[in-house]
This record gives C-alpha cells, structure tokens and sequence, in this order.
C-alpha cells in the first residue's frame, strides 16, 4: 500500500498540490480504518472534509471531523487511534499519535515524521505531515444522518450529516467564530452556488448557535440569507482569497470569490 502513496506524491502540479493529495489519500485510509474498526456507528463525519469525500468540494482539507451522535460504550476513540498506528506501521509508515480528550471536542494528531522528505516533497528530512482529527463529544441536538457508500482510494461506508445539515454547520462557523477563514467563506460560495442545495437545518443551527452564546436572537427560513449577507459585507476580502488559494483545486474558481458574487448569490432566490 505504501507504493500508492510514493504515486500519488508525484501527480500534483506542484509541491504543494502533491502535499495536499498526499495528505487526502491517508486521510481516506484512515477513514479506512475508522469504518472497519466500528467508528461509523456512533459517529456521523460533519465538516469540509464530508464536503470533499462526498459532494467533491474543490478544496482540500487538513481536517476530519465528527459528531458523536450516538454516545456510551461504542465511543471508544484511543483504541481507534490505536487501530489506526498499528495499521500504518505494518505498512512501514512511521507513525505518531498524539490526542487530548480533555476538552469537549476531543481531538488527536496523527503525524507522519519523514514521509514528505521521503517522497521528495521536503528538504528537511523530519518534517511532519499531519491529520488531524476532531470529534465534538457533545454536538448540538438535530442533524439528521444519512449513510453513503463512496470511492475514494479506498472503498468507504460513511455515516454523515445530510446535505442541510452539513450547511447549518458551516453556518454555525460564520456565524460563530470571532474570526473568519477563508476556507469557509469560499465554502458557503460553494453552497450557494448550488441552487439545489437545500436551506440549511434549522433546527440544528438554532441548538448550535444556544450552544456557542449567539445573541443574535432565532435564525429562521426568512432571516438566514439577510443575516450571512450582513456577516460577510466587512470581511477582508483580499485576505479570504489568500487564505483558501493554497487549498483549491486547478479550476475552483477563487477569481469569482468576491464581495459582490457573495451577496448576489445570498441575495437570490
């Protein structure tokens, strides 16, 4: 399995789009892992990642996350990362694992040392390429669950956060988060974009937002499009654009991410 790692790494335009395929490809063998180890079942995948292995986002993500949606003794998350480390070692990966869990989203790195300067995308011999992953132990109450069947690499059962409820994720970042990363910005373009998406769920933004000590009173099917159209008249937009370029796709658009198309499209039908 390593030799497929070794020909990814040499299918990028450059340095960085190799990094970003290669860090996907062990990304989705860590998926891999994860489903056959039981973890699809009291987890739902949720975030950019979902958005990429499932619905094609033109973007990378350096991030896996998830939803505990089913809590108690299935939960079982270092002996996952645990299952994880002995898979790769028997491949001849060198491996590291580091997690905290002490905080309601717990989360853990998964660190190759050396393998970027073994497949030449480094000149430092011991840098790390990392995934990390993320696992809110206390999600908000509402996302609906779907089950999709996908190829990516490797063959993947996921358990996920349906299409609206994936939105008011992301939503619930935009609207949340003192900052603004440009990665979600272009992602909520990507959204908008797609007149088929559906609105997002209610429901579950609502409990999020609570959650997170929004004060910006109920968002509703008349006000959600108003109130994002608002959050994104201030941002930097030169700024947004420089951050998420480095993760696009050849063709994803980033010329088109602006104020104005921003609010074109919140302000649509």
């Amino acid at each position: 399995m390593k030799d497929q790692v070794k020909r990814i790494s040499g299918s990028g335009r450059d340095g960085a789009e190799s990094r970003n395929r290669v860090r996907e490809y062990l990304q989705a063998r860590i998926l891999g892992v994860l489903q056959h180890s039981g973890a699809m079942v009291p987890l739902a995948f949720q975030g950019e990642s979902a958005l990429r292995f499932l619905y094609h986002l033109p973007r990378y993500s350096e991030d896996l996350d998830f939803a505990l949606e089913r809590p108690g003794n299935l939960y079982r998350f270092r002996e996952w990362l645990g299952q994880i480390r002995r898979v790769f070692e028997q491949e001849g990966y060198a491996i590291e694992v580091k997690v905290n869990e002490r905080r309601t989203v717990h989360s853990a790195f998964v660190d190759f040392p050396g393998l970027l300067g073994e497949l030449g995308l480094s000149k430092h011999k011991e840098e790390l390429l990392s995934v990390k992953l993320e696992v809110d132990s206390r999600p908000p109450a509402g996302a609906v669950l779907e089950t999709t069947v996908v190829r990516y690499h490797v063959v993947l059962q996921l358990q996920h956060h349906d299409r609206s409820s994936l939105l008011a994720g992301k939503m619930h970042a935009l609207l949340s988060r003192p900052w603004l990363k440009g990665r979600d910005v272009f992602d909520l373009f990507w959204y908008m974009s797609d007149r088929s998406w559906p609105g997002p769920n209610l429901v579950l933004l609502n409990n999020a937002l609570v959650q997170t000590g929004w004060t910006g009173g109920m968002v509703d099917a008349g006000n959600w499009r108003r109130i994002l159209a608002q959050r994104m008249q201030a941002l930097p937009w030169k700024r947004i654009t420089e951050d998420v370029a480095p993760f696009l796709e050849p063709g994803a658009g980033v010329e088109l991410l602006t104020r104005e198309n921003m609010l074109r499209l919140l302000n649509g039908p």
